[in-house]
């Protein structure tokens, strides 16, 4: 088969293989059926070979198995399925390189090596452990991660901390979009230079499906800027969903594409007006006038706010995270709500500080790029240490199952509908107010998940 390389992945541990997804570009003449189609590839691994970039044309030999129709969700086969693939090339090898990567690729791959290196200046040799979690958090590689750090994020519900996601395209927009608008750039200057960077961003990470789908909605967001229409969420949130869907149909069956476009739904349908409903209601000094407040009074105030707003989206976030933990985690972790309105805020913090030290080194300010690198380490120490203590809590987490295979998605859909009823009735107290979607969930949780 001659393959255009569409994704490389991480090499096995070992080094002896390589893996991706790529479309059959030619076959030999009695599987023609192939040409076109999308399969993954796993490829043995020659003595100091590269893996192949993105946009790469190769002559691979190997044996091509089509994948079950209805593989279990929660197996490779059921990935690769949810994917939109049918067939998989196993214990193959490269015979030739027909076409190298394009310019743009090659570019993508020095730039990421290039923002590896800044980001263990000063600190790859002095903390191993915690820079692997900078490079997890910043470039997407989580295949630096240990096993013992890889089952302690999923037990304690932060795994979404180190990857790139919403979380890590939201900050980096956010930081970027704010410095632009305070150096008195343009609007359309401004969401140009945020897009481009983001996309960079996106692209030199991996351009993972997850960050896709981030960058996505962050653009319709900033297109409805520019355009100077109402900033509404949910319809930025429809928008980037609709151009996924167009582009790959098969995304909707995927777990990342329900739980990214779940939990943001979740936030915006039942999280946003739960906080504002919270921050309301915690006025202490509501009856005074404002210009007679003290700044222990200011304080509190914005203290409440901040809680109130964290909150509500933590609570919406953590409902979603609670079915989606057992669907395609088999875990149910109770403490994720409290450790993530610690460590959320935190993390937003190593993302900036990442952020200017990969901006700093890229200008030529190495320095920036040491300093920046010890205070993300210094909070990620914070983090690691957090999140050990919290494992170690009785209840922390539970292993779990469903009954039923229909358990799980009957929630999962029950549970946005309540949502976007309750958005749609304002979720006043004569239709139950905030109470259906944890009612929903309880049932779920209590009458639906076997333990163990």
């Amino acid at each position: 088969l001659t393959l255009h390389v569409e994704r490389s992945l991480v090499p096995s541990p070992d080094g002896k293989r390589i893996s991706g997804f790529a479309r059959v570009m030619h076959a030999d003449a009695y599987v023609q059926e192939l040409v076109g189609q999308r399969l993954y590839f796993s490829l043995s691994r020659r003595a100091r070979e590269e893996p192949p970039l993105r946009s790469t044309e190769m002559l691979a030999v190997g044996v091509v198995q089509a994948l079950p129709r209805s593989a279990p969700a929660d197996t490779f086969d059921g990935y690769l399925t949810n994917l939109g693939l049918n067939f998989r090339l196993n214990r193959g090898r490269i015979i030739e390189v027909t076409r190298p990567p394009n310019a743009y690729r090659v570019f993508c791959e020095r730039t990421v090596r290039k923002m590896n290196t800044l980001l263990g200046e000063g600190v790859s040799t002095k903390r191993p452990a915690l820079t692997a979690i900078l490079r997890a958090m910043m470039l997407g590689q989580k295949q630096e991660l240990s096993e013992e750090q890889d089952a302690l994020f999923m037990h304690s519900g932060t795994m979404h901390l180190f990857a790139i996601n919403g979380l890590h395209i939201g900050v980096v927009a956010l930081s970027l979009h704010m410095l632009l608008m305070m150096l008195r750039c343009p609007r359309l200057a401004a969401t140009l230079i945020t897009l481009a960077v983001l996309w960079l961003d996106v692209d030199t990470t991996g351009a993972s499906p997850s960050a896709v789908r981030a960058f996505l909605l962050v653009a319709s967001l900033e297109a409805a800027f520019v355009l100077r229409l109402p900033n509404n969420g949910i319809a930025a949130l429809a928008n980037a969903a609709l151009v996924v869907l167009v582009l790959d149909p098969m995304a909707l069956f995927s777990a990342s594409f329900q739980m990214s476009y779940g939990v943001v739904l979740a936030i915006m349908c039942l999280g946003l007006p739960l906080a504002d409903r919270l921050q309301t209601r915690w006025q202490p000094y509501a009856s005074l006038p404002k210009v007679s407040w003290n700044s222990w009074q200011h304080a509190l105030t914005r203290g409440l706010n901040w809680l109130g707003g964290a909150l509500g989206i933590g609570w919406a976030a953590s409902l979603f995270s609670a079915l989606m933990g057992v669907q395609f985690f088999h875990v149910l972790v109770p403490g994720a709500l409290v450790a993530n309105l610690i460590l959320v805020p935190l993390a937003s913090l190593v993302i900036i500080a990442g952020f200017i030290s990969i901006a700093g080194g890229l200008v030529g300010l190495v320095a920036v790029s040491s300093w920046f690198n010890h205070a993300s380490l210094l909070v990620l120490w914070g983090i690691d240490m957090l999140i050990r203590f919290s494992s170690r809590l009785p209840g922390a987490w539970y292993a779990a199952n469903w009954r039923g295979p229909w358990v799980g998605p009957v929630a999962f859909v029950s549970l946005l509908v309540v949502c976007l009823m309750g958005y749609a009735f304002r979720w006043r107290r004569d239709r139950g107010g905030f109470w259906p979607p944890v009612i929903i969930t309880a049932l779920a949780l209590v009458f639906g998940v076997k333990f163990g």
